[in-house]
């Protein structure tokens, strides 16, 4: 920006350098002295500004033409590489990104970068969880790159390429939070296609969304309205507890609720509750989940933990982050 300014502050400064000095070797008027400048300066005049008697008017156009031509050229050429370097880096900066996104497996993919994005991609941030933003506005993105070191793509995410490239295939998640249902739908549609196991979540703004949405695909369809209003109901009939998950789940706790699914030969496989660390490592087994059976809600000790059961797990981040990873 500084370099640019230096060059507009040089190019107007030999405006009014040649202005003057036409009108007063030539008499012209100020106008036509102004576009005289102008055209001599960047050599593209279409007639003699002098007389061609008038020996002064021809010597400080010949000495205005090889100083005001020089600084003219000077100008385009940095201009020129300005816009070629910016272009480049910004090429290259989103090819890099490109690889580092290529190389995610099990991450998340966040969909619009409104007020509900942002704070889901702050909440994944603040938990060290690797993720990929897509949205169409260039200029948020930028935004993004500048204060957050957040891997972003650029387009259209309802698009099947641009799913694809944000690496849909190995993702564990997508979430998407765009302006209008119709969109919501559309990427709900196209990641359902490309992943059909992947996990979905959609934003909706009204009851009948939640159900096209659904039957699109996604896995869970929140609306702002609806949960803000059954938050509310339950601060009014048990604050205590609101208080206390208000405080687990800020800003800074080192408390994660997490649901857990044991993958096979994974450090508690095969083994009954009483004989894992769970306990040793402060973390709370509030429930078993097993398919096609009801949930063992609390679990016995003597429960014994097979591949493809989900933990629901309360403990510590750093604990929770090591068991995730354990069985990923």
């Amino acid at each position: 920006m500084r370099q640019l300014l230096i060059i507009l502050l040089l190019l107007l400064t030999m405006t009014v350098i040649g202005t003057l000095g036409i009108h007063f070797t030539t008499e012209k008027s100020w106008m036509e002295s102004t576009y005289l400048a102008i055209i001599t300066m960047t050599t593209v005049g279409s007639r003699e500004a002098p007389d061609a008697n008038d020996t002064d008017a021809m010597l400080f156009i010949m000495g205005y033409l090889v100083f005001g031509g020089g600084v003219f050229a000077y100008g385009a050429f940095t201009l020129g590489q300005m816009i070629v370097n910016t272009k480049f880096r910004q090429f290259w900066e989103q090819r890099k990104m490109n690889g580092r996104i290529s190389s995610l497996k099990g991450h998340y993919i966040v969909c619009g970068m409104g007020r509900m994005g942002t704070d889901i991609c702050e909440y994944l941030a603040d938990r060290k969880q690797p993720f990929v933003v897509i949205d169409r506005d260039l200029e948020v993105l930028n935004e993004i790159e500048s204060k957050q070191n957040w891997l972003f793509l650029h387009g259209d995410s309802s698009e099947d390429d641009v799913l694809r490239l944000a690496g849909i295939e190995q993702a564990k998640a997508i979430a998407t939070t765009l302006p209008t249902d119709a969109d919501n739908l559309y990427v709900v549609l196209s990641a359902r296609m490309l992943a059909p196991n992947i996990q979905i979540v959609a934003r909706a703004s009204d009851d009948n969304a939640i159900v096209k949405l659904m039957r699109a695909g996604a896995t869970r369809v929140i609306s702002p309205f609806s949960s803000g209003a059954v938050k509310m109901a339950r601060i009014m009939l048990n604050p205590s507890i609101e208080d206390f998950l208000e405080v687990t789940d800020s800003l800074g706790s080192d408390l994660e609720l997490v649901d857990l699914l044991v993958k096979e030969g994974g450090s508690c496989d095969g083994k009954k509750l009483s004989e894992t660390d769970f306990r040793q490592r402060g973390v709370i087994v509030i429930a078993i989940r097993r398919p096609g059976e009801k949930p063992l809600m609390p679990p016995p000790g003597t429960a014994t933990i097979c591949a493809g059961d989900s933990l629901l797990v309360f403990g510590s981040s750093p604990e929770i982050n090591k068991l995730l990873a354990e069985n990923s």
